[in-house]
């Protein structure tokens, strides 16, 4: 029996979180980059086509790709970006929520800058964005997940039958697995959350659609928790 056909959707290095351009890696999203292609390059991953989804954050973490498989002399594709793979506007979403609830508790809480209030506000953001409690924002979710399942089989259809890597973002991974798990909106915004920064989510195609094979891993990273970062 043949193996499953490998799509590796991988959420970038740890961007600018606080910082006037968030689309930059910090230094240790450059290092988990770097991390992530060696561990790709030495385990045997070869690939058909790499994809980005047009964010200078994720250009550069398959920069770290393309830089560990250059220096062993191992072949690369050219990278393909594909905007059905870019991220939502976060600083819209999270800025409508916070112009529109500036008194609630969760966004009071929010203003202590511990991660625990921040993600309570982030999630809570992100419900209200998925129940169209938001409007005026430039993409909806409904249309947001359309554009991320158009993407999707894209996807299937340009791995042909060989390994694929994307370089993506958690807003867009967290989407896909909610299509190939069917589970309801919260769900998602929890996964989204829980995908930490460089982590490999591995799905495959079946019976014309994608199916997970595994979430939210760091091998790369192994024994090197200080490197573990969600945001």
């Amino acid at each position: 029996m043949l193996p499953p056909v490998s799509l590796l959707l991988v959420r970038h290095g740890q961007a600018s979180f606080g910082a006037a351009d968030y689309d930059q890696l910090s230094d240790r999203g450059l290092e988990q980059s770097r991390r992530l292609g060696d561990w790709l390059a030495d385990g045997g991953h070869r690939f058909e086509a790499v994809l980005v989804g047009g964010m200078r954050r994720h250009r550069q973490t398959a920069e770290g790709v393309r830089r560990a498989f250059e220096e062993r002399g191992l072949p690369l594709p050219e990278l393909h970006e594909d905007t059905g793979f870019a991220e939502f506007d976060h600083e819209a979403v999270f800025g409508a929520y916070l112009r529109g609830n500036a008194d609630h508790p969760v966004v009071v809480a929010s203003r202590s800058g511990r991660p625990q209030d921040i993600a309570a506000m982030l999630q809570a953001a992100l419900l209200a964005w998925a129940r169209d409690e938001l409007p005026g924002l430039p993409e909806s979710w409904s249309a947001f997940g359309e554009r991320v399942h158009a993407a999707g089989e894209r996807l299937q259809a340009l791995a042909g039958s060989s390994e694929a890597l994307v370089l993506t973002s958690g807003g867009v991974i967290s989407r896909l697995a909610q299509m190939a798990l069917d589970v309801p909106v919260e769900r998602a915004v929890e996964l989204n959350l829980s995908l930490r920064n460089s982590a490999l989510s591995e799905f495959h195609p079946h019976a014309g659609r994608l199916r997970l094979g595994s979430w939210n891993a760091l091998p790369h990273l192994h024994g090197q928790r200080e490197l573990w970062t969600y945001y």
